[in-house]
């Protein structure tokens, strides 16, 4: 179920809160008509039944319409918290300011966050660069989200600055700032020196060791980032973060460019198995179905 909203062709004044409601209603109705619709958020008061507990929260009406056994919520159940931790680095505006990998990370963001309250979920949000830029409260009011969806707004419209970035630092402290066992959702194009590796697996190691689940978002231009694929001719790269700028022809540099950006996401997949972290390939051309069925997926394992 492919969502219509295409990163390309957004506007830089673009409605973050109608967009990002757009892309859950659009993907919702995907589900009703996918062998997805056990995930439907249409029951979002109710969780999945347990064989063996109680028969008396089942919502009969329910499972005459789903053929699911599923159990009424109630108030004083524990409901998640979830973190959105979003990558605002310059190195995030790429290929272009505006449709580029913040612009998709910032809709995917907004979305969940509506998803999350539509769930009553609550939800908080921390956007950072080489430190923590902002963080917000974490609820699952209306008006809470309504407010994060301003945030996203304001993100949405800001015009690029030079910020370099510090994902493991940054982890490091989203560790420590988060009081109980959370979802933390990360978008980040991950990209940092090469010799920061171990630092960022430490800084995924300390969230886990602190009994957070998390799904990380490797946000990408695929086609450029990661397969290099530009027309033989001279180009002029700049890096986003330093502004340093070199003159080459890719198909100089194409096969050793491959290779190490592939053993560095490669070594980075392979450090999230082993920690049970789910590492999400999102390739901004991709669509965003991926992204909130992957989320959907992870809530319905969290119970």
């Amino acid at each position: 179920m492919k969502l219509d909203i295409d990163i390309n062709k957004l506007k830089e004044y673009a409605n973050v809160e109608l967009l990002a409601r757009q892309l859950v209603e659009g993907f919702i109705t995907g589900l009703h008509k996918s062998p997805y619709h056990g995930f439907s958020v249409e029951f979002a008061e109710h969780r999945l039944y347990n064989y063996g507990e109680s028969t008396r929260h089942i919502d009969w009406k329910v499972y005459a319409k789903t053929d699911r056994l599923y159990t009424k919520r109630y108030e004083e159940e524990t409901n998640l918290r979830c973190y959105i931790v979003l990558d605002t680095s310059s190195s995030m505006y790429y290929p272009k300011p505006e449709h580029g990998k913040i612009k998709f990370s910032i809709l995917a963001g907004a979305a969940i966050s509506f998803l999350l309250q539509k769930q009553r979920d609550a939800v908080g949000l921390f956007t950072f660069s080489d430190k923590i830029d902002f963080q917000s409260d974490t609820k699952s009011t209306s008006t809470h989200v309504h407010n994060l969806l301003n945030t996203y707004q304001q993100l949405f419209e800001r015009p690029p600055v030079q910020q370099k970035t510090n994902v493991a630092q940054v982890l490091h402290e989203v560790a420590e700032k988060i009081p109980k066992r959370s979802l933390v959702v990360i978008f980040s194009d991950m990209l940092q020196q090469e010799t920061d590796q171990e630092e960022i697996f430490s800084a995924l190691n300390h969230l886990k060791h602190n009994k957070h689940e998390v799904l990380l978002f490797h946000v990408n231009d695929k086609e450029t980032e990661l397969d290099f694929e530009f027309e033989d001719r001279p180009y002029r790269f700049e890096d986003l973060e330093t502004g340093q700028v070199v003159k080459l022809t890719p198909t100089e540099i194409k096969k050793a460019y491959k290779q190490q950006m592939d053993e560095a996401f490669k070594n980075l997949f392979l450090k999230c198995s082993q920690l049970k972290i789910d590492f999400v390939d999102a390739d901004i051309k991709g669509g965003f179905d991926k992204i909130l069925s992957t989320y959907l997926t992870k809530r319905a394992k969290m119970g």
